[in-house]
């Protein structure tokens, strides 16, 4: 027998779906993929909507789950995936490293659930998600104590270097979290460690004199 019947063989062959498999790895996708999404709101410290970011990850999972599910039983259908893969381009902006390590998780539990290692998969969460409690539960620097966004339309008066600028020259502290750049917009995120509130009025009249239309955001660290 050549190489090429033995590929046509194995095109041909087709593995019956059994259903209650097919249900466990369903619920237990969807059960770990949930708790994945609390921990990450919890303990997450991205500065977008954690809450937003978690309603994707259930879904995320549960649907590599059943893709998993169903392309393991042919090779023809795993061959297909990967062909339909080649010619789709993901343009999602993960804006964030943590955002990336979350959605890796989430698919290698549905890998998991989607191949029937429940045990496996199971342990293997329990050991990742108490990582995530104890870095959670790690005393956070006492320093950082305070994020900032400015929003602003970018022109000659106003941009990257002189709101750092600003913001050197009233905190004690000051650390660049994120960056957005788009066409003529610029929004900057900042933790800082600042005295008092005065000083918060201050960068405010600063950066409102560079750009009257800008916006201000303060949130607490914690």
């Amino acid at each position: 027998m050549s190489r090429f019947d033995i590929l046509d063989l194995l095109m041909e062959q087709e593995i019956g779906f059994n259903f209650n498999e097919i249900i466990i790895s369903l619920v237990l996708s969807i059960l770990l993929s949930f708790v994945l999404g609390k921990l990450y709101v919890k303990y997450g410290k991205s500065l977008s909507n954690r809450r937003h970011f978690a309603n994707n990850i259930v879904l995320l999972g549960v649907t590599t789950t059943l893709v998993i599910s169903i392309i393991k039983s042919s090779l023809a259908l795993s061959l297909g995936l990967v062909g339909s893969l080649s010619i789709i381009r993901f343009r999602t902006a993960i804006k964030e490293p943590e955002e990336l390590a979350f959605l890796f998780l989430t698919i290698a539990i549905g890998l998991g659930c989607g191949a029937y290692h429940w045990w496996l998969t199971t342990i293997s969460f329990i050991i990742i998600g108490s990582l995530i409690i104890i870095r959670g539960l790690k005393k956070k620097d006492e320093n950082q104590n305070l994020y900032i966004t400015i929003s602003a339309r970018e022109n000659e008066r106003i941009n990257l270097k002189k709101i750092t600028e600003i913001l050197n020259f009233y905190c004690n502290q000051v650390r660049l979290k994120r960056f957005d750049f788009n066409e003529n917009d610029i929004e900057a995120s900042f933790v800082i460690d600042i005295k008092s509130f005065d000083r918060l009025n201050n960068i405010k009249n600063k950066i409102k004199r560079l750009a009257k239309n800008a916006t201000i955001t303060y949130l607490d660290y914690e």
